[in-house]
């Protein structure tokens, strides 16, 4: 039996007011693709269907409430569903269903909504603004609306005029109801405690992938995606962040403060550092584990504590802590090495997709940390840890601390993080534990696969892809794009396989076809997926929801991976099929024992002296009685059956001689038709061979012409191209947006500066004007540099635009 409980609305946080049914009223259940939000679209703006820029208006809080915001109407929808009732597959959705106001105006557009852990606040992400609405407020009888408490998250920050940085992705933590994590396009990762302060983040962390001069592309300097890491050792305390040349950077160990985690995983990580860490003879590897160890004593003070003191600890939570002399590193870009089957070892692969990374989804599946990147010429990068996350600091960068004066408690910091990739070996799998384990070695990828998703219609600036990891299969991955949705499976997992003892080949992951919202005959997207979301039950039964620009509802039911291939129904195979099967069933005109004919009765042995009796006599009549019997039991009864089955199986006779005089009838119709399409095949071939030859003229006259014979491309000119297509797009925009924000710090420093002079005249005391004038020189030089470099970056530009437009006029 399932319970489902619809659950009411209160004004109160506490969760145990909140959770109360609903009361008695005129609700009723209908199939989700059904309901009135998703079949009543009105006025639905046409350029929703044609944005460019992915978007996810669908959110689901885990139990019984469905989310989906309004572009239109700027509104969200809350609908509470039943998953499994009355049929094991159905999903029913109740009606009316509740709309949520934001109290203050959303002034930009929604690309994406995303639930916290609890349900109780969900989050409004545009690349223009960010807001967060907790989702339990004043209700209204009267118009069946909740009006919901509605803040702005670092509008100071992000969305101010005097500066253009973008937000790239936001995610909630998975190990805290209040802090969310936001990547923004000046390359830094901040985290937000909306319990504290929504405008100032709790967290910075300032990205540099790599030394300044170090790197001719800005494609390497431009993160495009983040994740959080999965429950598994230190994958919980990172964060992994994804550049659009698609290489992967790991930060750990990153902890909200005040979340909450599991005392058996943090004890594991802790007894780890201690065993391989602290007792290793390598002093590199104790100095690291060391560090660790303390900054996990710090953030969990029960680690501390007495082992009886233990027992009864099922949760800690984070304390806020800082290591006051060093900061976190920067951990890649990871390197990415392949099995070569040639000889069963392993070499670093260098990657072949093409475009620039536009995504990044990591997924834990058991024992392994799969990471896919997405590509915009349509291909996704499976890759998986293939050794452990470590945490990594660097000496001598001292972070910046906000501490309460009071308690000197810390309330955030700052830091900026550096690779130190050019001081690190590579490392190889086949080297024993004692000379990788904490010696500061990133983790090594090992590619899985490079899955071509074969997209229609490319556009110039490529795909738009997103990604979701099945809550219920870890396995399965699903893949939203402007063709509809794809799912992938994943056979082979490392770490997995040899933990469960399968000793299996490498399987390349099945790619299935899930939905599809493109025309047989024109491969332009009619109505692009707006909405989508996995859902599962606790029952083993999968299901996805997706919404359609035109506000159209799709309910599509996952089973098991026998069954992910959509069906294809060929109806002249069945039909033939279901012929032949009448055919077989029919009884037979005449039966078996018919056909063998009369039974053959041997006549009874007559002894000499009676072969010559007379008919007439009595001995005589008693042979002919005998024979006359034995005639009438085989042969008559023999001939009685004949006829009767025979004139039984007359109308059944009637019936195949019909039967088969209509078919014969249609086949000579058939024939008829072809003969009368003979003439149009005819002059179709002749018309095909003279289009034929026409073709081979005019390849022959190309051929001849004075650009046909140059030379191929060389591996320099290639590799030139390929830098040049990764500068479209990537490179302007990152001088751009480098060049807007020095003219923005050009004037907040000229202005700063103006009132230093002032204020400093209006205060001037005879005996310092040399330390004043020694203000004035350095700022002046600071200026002159500030003058310099965006000089040297307007060159760049000239550079760069001059490279694309004779590439342009070359091709």
């Amino acid at each position: 039996m399932r319970f489902n409980l619809d659950l009411d609305d209160s004004d109160t946080p506490d969760s145990s007011s909140r959770r109360t049914p609903t009361p008695k009223e005129n609700v009723q259940w209908i199939p989700l693709q059904k309901h009135p939000v998703f079949t009543s679209a009105e006025n639905v703006g046409a350029a929703a269907a044609e944005d460019p820029l992915p978007r996810n208006l669908l959110a689901w809080d885990g139990a019984s409430r469905l989310y989906y915001w309004d572009s239109s109407k700027q509104y969200l929808h809350r609908v509470s569903i039943r998953l499994g009732e009355p049929e094991p597959t159905s999903v029913l959705a109740a009606s009316p269903s509740k709309v949520l106001v934001a109290d203050v105006k959303i002034g930009f557009v929604v690309n994406k909504i995303s639930i916290n852990r609890n349900g109780s606040a969900l989050v409004l992400a545009g690349s223009d603004g960010i807001c967060v609405m907790y989702l339990y407020g004043r209700s209204s009888a009267r118009d069946n609306t909740i009006t919901c408490r509605t803040v702005s998250i670092g509008s100071q920050i992000y969305f101010d005029e005097s500066n253009v940085i973008r937000t790239l992705q936001v995610s909630w933590h998975p190990c805290s109801e209040t802090h969310l994590g936001v990547l923004s396009s000046d390359s830094v990762f901040r985290i937000f405690n909306l319990s504290a302060d929504v405008l100032q983040p709790e967290q910075e962390y300032y990205l540099q992938p790599l030394q300044p001069g170090r790197s001719r592309k800005a494609a390497s300097l431009c993160p495009v995606d983040f994740s959080f890491g999965g429950d598994h050792l230190w994958d919980r305390f990172a964060v992994f962040v994804c550049y659009s040349d698609g290489s992967i950077y790991i930060l750990c160990p990153i902890v909200p403060f005040g979340s909450v985690y599991k005392w058996d995983s943090v004890l594991e990580i802790y007894n780890d550092a201690n065993t391989l860490g602290l007792e290793s003879t390598n002093p590199t590897a104790v100095s690291n584990s060391s560090r660790a160890v303390s900054w996990l004593e710090a953030t969990f003070p029960e680690l501390s504590s007495e082992a009886g003191d233990r027992e009864n600890i099922s949760a800690v939570k984070a304390q806020a802590h800082a290591l006051f002399d060093t900061s976190l590193c920067l951990q890649g870009p990871l390197q990415r090495i392949q099995r070569n089957r040639a000889n069963e070892d392993f070499a670093v692969s260098t990657g072949v997709s093409e475009g620039r990374a536009i995504g990044f989804l990591y997924n834990l599946v058991s024992k392994d940390s799969v990471l896919v990147t997405a590509w915009t010429g349509g291909q996704l990068q499976i890759d998986a840890l293939a050794d452990e996350i470590q945490p990594l600091w660097t000496l001598g960068s001292a972070p910046r601390l906000r501490v309460n004066p009071q308690d000197h408690q810390v309330l955030g910091l700052a830091m900026i993080c550096e690779s130190i990739a050019h001081h690190l070996p590579v490392v190889k799998l086949d080297e024993p534990l004692d000379q990788t384990v904490w010696l500061g070695h990133p983790p090594p990828l090992l590619r899985l696969a490079i899955v071509d998703l074969s997209l229609p219609q490319k556009r110039e600036s490529g795909y738009h892809i997103l990604m979701f990891a099945d809550p219920l299969l870890p396995e399965r991955i699903y893949c939203l794009h402007e063709g509809g949705v794809d799912s992938i499976v994943l056979h082979f997992l490392p770490f997995t396989n040899q933990s469960s003892g399968k000793d299996e080949t490498v399987r390349a992951p099945s790619v299935h076809p899930v939905l599809s919202t493109c025309q047989v005959d024109n491969t332009r997207s009619v109505s692009p997926l707006c909405g989508f979301v996995a859902l599962s039950d606790s029952f083993g039964y999968s299901w996805i929801v997706g919404t359609t620009s035109t506000q159209e509802c799709i309910v599509l039911e996952m089973k098991t991976w026998d069954l992910l291939l959509p069906l294809q129904v060929a109806t002249d195979y069945y039909a033939k099929d279901e012929e032949r099967k009448d055919m077989n069933n029919a009884p037979d005109i005449i039966s078996k024992e018919l056909l063998a004919g009369p039974k053959v009765v041997p006549v009874p042995q007559v002894s000499p002296n009676l072969r010559s009796v007379a008919a007439d006599c009595i001995e005589g009549r008693s042979m002919l009685h005998q024979y006359f019997k034995l005639f009438h039991e085989n042969y008559v009864e023999y001939a009685h059956k004949v006829y009767f089955e025979l004139e039984h199986h007359g109308p059944q006779m009637k019936r195949i001689i019909d039967d088969q005089l209509a078919r014969l009838s249609e086949a000579q119709e058939k024939l008829v038709r072809v003969k009368d399409k003979q003439a149009g095949l005819d002059y179709r071939i002749k018309h095909a061979i003279h289009q034929h030859h026409t073709l081979e003229q005019r390849l022959k006259d190309l051929r001849n012409l004075p650009g046909v014979h140059k030379k191929p491309m060389s591996r320099a000119d290639r590799k030139f191209k390929s830098e040049l297509d990764q500068l479209t797009g990537v490179e302007l925009d990152a001088l751009h947006s480098s060049i807007e924000t020095l003219k923005a710090r050009q004037r907040r420093h000229t202005t700063q500066s103006s009132k230093d002079v002032i204020s400093n005249q209006r205060r001037k005391i005879p005996g310092r004007s040399h330390a004043l004038d020694a203000q004035m020189s350095q700022l002046k030089s600071s200026l002159a540099k500030l003058s310099l470099i965006n000089s040297e970056n307007a060159k760049k530009v000239k550079v760069v635009e001059s490279s694309l437009r004779a590439q342009g006029s070359g091709k």
